[in-house]
């Protein structure tokens, strides 16, 4: 898991900010809360990978636990998966020809392929029937034209994301970052999102705080939800 550094100064100025509110402070109703998991796939959880994020399989159980309270109290859970669309009309030039060498390019291609082993969800996610499993094409599961998400959100009512899965630092910071500028409420959980380094890590954590989402630990996250739902109380995060 990473360790987790946001310097108190940091803390202290978002709170001033924010007149020290929270998500809990806020009309947070778990019946139009989204959780939505980014690319937790085989591609960036199995040992060997051509993605391999190791941390990312330390942070399942706290996705999990998100998962499951959240239904429970009435809301819902969506899955991304980051794919590559050979037939796609806006076909993502710049990253596979500018960002990628061309055996990386190849490789990633490759793997995230419909019908690739490494596309899929990793085994070890708690599902369940009415999750929404989405495929993106871009970091942000909100760019216009590759992904599906944003309709569905509107088609449930959503108003709260919960944030959590990989990388930290891109394809979850960028959907995050979009989706407080759509308009949603974020909650970016501290120890279940997860990348390549504590450094890169806590960066994004330090942007998430303090210009786009509300960050707090699966701990704090879960008692919310109970108390929302009216089987635990909680103090605010």
């Amino acid at each position: 898991m990473h360790k987790i550094d946001i310097p108190a100064g940091i803390r202290a100025r978002t709170s001033a900010r924010r007149g020290g509110q929270s998500f809990t402070d806020a009309a947070f109703d778990p019946a139009t809360t989204a959780h939505v998991v980014i690319d937790l796939q085989n591609g960036f959880m199995r040992e060997g990978a051509m993605l391999e994020v190791p941390v990312a399989r330390e942070i399942v159980e706290n996705v999990n636990r998100i998962s499951v309270a959240l239904r429970a109290a009435g809301g819902h859970v969506a899955f991304t998966r980051f794919s590559y669309i050979p037939n796609e009309s806006n076909t993502w030039c710049v990253f596979y020809d500018r960002f990628l060498n061309a055996a990386d390019a190849t490789g990633e291609k490759e793997a995230f392929s419909p019908g690739a082993s490494d596309l899929q969800l990793w085994d070890a996610l708690d599902r369940a029937d009415g999750d929404f499993v989405v495929d993106k094409t871009r970091y942000s599961a909100f760019t216009p034209g590759t992904c599906d998400l944003p309709r569905w959100l509107k088609e449930q009512g959503i108003r709260t994301i919960i944030i959590t899965g990989t990388l930290s630092n891109c394809c979850c910071e960028s959907t995050a970052r979009d989706a407080m500028q759509y308009g949603y409420e974020v909650i970016y959980v501290a120890d279940a999102n997860a990348t390549l380094t504590d450094a890169e890590h806590n960066a994004t954590l330090v942007n998430m705080m303090t210009l786009f989402a509300d960050v707090a630990d699966t701990e704090t996250v879960v008692r919310a939800i109970e108390s929302r739902a009216g089987t635990r109380m909680t103090g605010p995060i």
